[in-house]
């Protein structure tokens, strides 16, 4: 076997000298290299803001989602969508594993793995796409993908449904984040709190923010908003106020925050939206000195930094990693803790 770099700049075919996730292209062939993992992959869970990008450019239609996805992999070697930048992540079984890494790590060829590193940077050779089920932007496929070294992957767990464990997987980034921002008796509002990723966040926020913290659950979708009261009555209460509102419209959503807090704002705002142009909403809502957490892949740094110093907000802007430490462990035990939640996301994600 060749001699692989850990970080994957083996692979890399242009442009040089940058690592396999900022590449425009990287090598796909599933050869492997002495310190890569050989996936036989089952499912793709393209992220939210690359999946409504894709569905809204192929109005809708399957066939069409399918060309625009096997050309990215085909053009880039990975599934980076070119419009967002983002990605997703897999679950597949480990078909073969380097020998440089035989031993050293806690996987034998057959283990089931969800990748928890970004399609955007994984080499990925698609052979067929089986079916896609865009309510939970999933793709089942026939192919391979190569874990390098450093890639980071999580088992999947016994007592979870598989497609769930993917889901929760997906965007376990996020309340892991939010576990860690949020304190004691602070006022929080998640934008697209319906979301895969949103319920996570509320869930984490009430749990931290406490009895006399405020948790603020802004939604467009009506739909999503009944179902999150419909889980009060489960015994499930995961905001303290409900907002229905557009998070584009900055001055909008800067008022309607404003009603419910008497004009103090939030301690932190955290942003799940898979559209662009949430950046000043989010902005707005948060009071000076205050935190804006920005998990949504459809965020553009440049109009969140000049649009904060544009409106004088002197606030701390966090750019979502979907990386913590322990996050996969927390994203699941969520599902474990919180049986109504986890129903819903079955019924959704399952």
């Amino acid at each position: 076997m060749k001699k692989g770099h850990p970080y994957g700049i083996h692979r890399v075919i242009s442009p040089k000298g940058v690592l396999p996730q900022p590449a425009d292209v990287i090598d796909n062939n599933m050869e492997l290299y002495d310190n890569e993992i050989l996936i036989d992959v089952q499912t793709l869970n393209i992220d939210s803001a690359s999946f409504t990008q894709i569905h809204n450019q192929a109005d809708g239609n399957i066939e069409q989602i399918k060309e625009i996805i096997l050309g990215i992999v085909e053009k880039a070697g990975k599934m980076k969508n070119p419009v967002t930048g983002s990605g997703g992540m897999l679950i597949g079984r480990v078909e073969k594993i380097g020998c440089a890494l035989e031993g050293k790590i806690d996987l034998k060829v057959g283990d089931k793995i969800a990748t928890l590193v970004s399609l955007s940077l994984t080499p990925l050779r698609i052979d067929e796409i089986l079916e896609i089920r865009p309510e939970i932007d999933q793709v089942d496929i026939k192919g391979k993908a190569i874990l390098f070294q450093s890639g980071i992957y999580a088992k999947i767990p016994n007592d979870l449904p598989e497609n769930l464990a993917l889901s929760v997987l997906d965007v376990a980034g996020a309340p892991a984040q939010t576990a860690r921002l949020v304190q004691a008796g602070q006022t929080v509002i998640v934008l697209g709190g319906g979301g895969k990723s949103g319920m996570l966040c509320l869930y984490e926020a009430k749990k931290r923010a406490g009895v006399s913290g405020k948790v603020i659950c802004v939604e467009y979708s009506d739909t999503a908003l009944k179902r999150l009261k419909n889980l009060e009555e489960e015994g499930a209460k995961l905001a303290d106020v409900y907002i229905q509102a557009d998070c584009t419209n900055a001055c909008e959503l800067m008022d309607k925050i404003s009603e419910v807090t008497n004009g103090e704002m939030a301690d932190v705002t955290i942003n799940n939206l898979n559209v662009p142009n949430s950046e000043m909403g989010t902005i707005l809502a948060t009071k000076d000195k205050g935190i804006a957490y920005f998990f949504s892949m459809a965020t553009n740094f440049t109009k969140a930094t000049l649009g904060a110093e544009g409106v004088g907000k002197d606030i701390s802007m966090v750019m979502g990693n979907g990386y913590t430490k322990g996050h996969a462990d927390e994203a699941l035990q969520i599902m474990r803790e919180c049986e109504p939640l986890r129903k819903l996301y079955e019924e959704l994600y399952a």
